[in-house]
């Protein structure tokens, strides 16, 4: 991969990174319903990308990387319970889980 890729590809995670960040009403059951995707799992490949350069970071690291703070505090400050619309759809979505 040459620089510049590797400076867009970064610029662009960044600007996803800070997204979700601001839009703090967006639930991470929304998120996955939508997307397939939440915050948590953007925090666990940043996690596996360090351990690929043989960088030790545990979960609650990555999670403060993309959360922006502590992830209890994020929980205690914009997590809400999950509606059971959004539980049928999650299940709906992610049979097994």
């Amino acid at each position: 991969m040459d620089q510049e890729t590797l400076e867009l590809e970064a610029a662009a995670f960044r600007r996803l990174r800070d997204h979700l960040r601001e839009r703090t009403d967006v639930q991470n059951i929304d998120l996955m319903n939508l997307g397939g995707f939440c915050r948590n799992c953007l925090a666990n490949w940043y996690m596996e990308a360090a351990a690929e350069k043989g960088i030790e970071m545990d979960k609650m690291q990555a999670r403060e990387i993309v959360y922006g703070m502590p992830f209890d505090e994020w929980k205690a400050k914009y997590q809400k319970e999950a509606t059971s619309e959004q539980k049928a759809a999650f299940a709906k979505s992610h049979p097994g889980h």
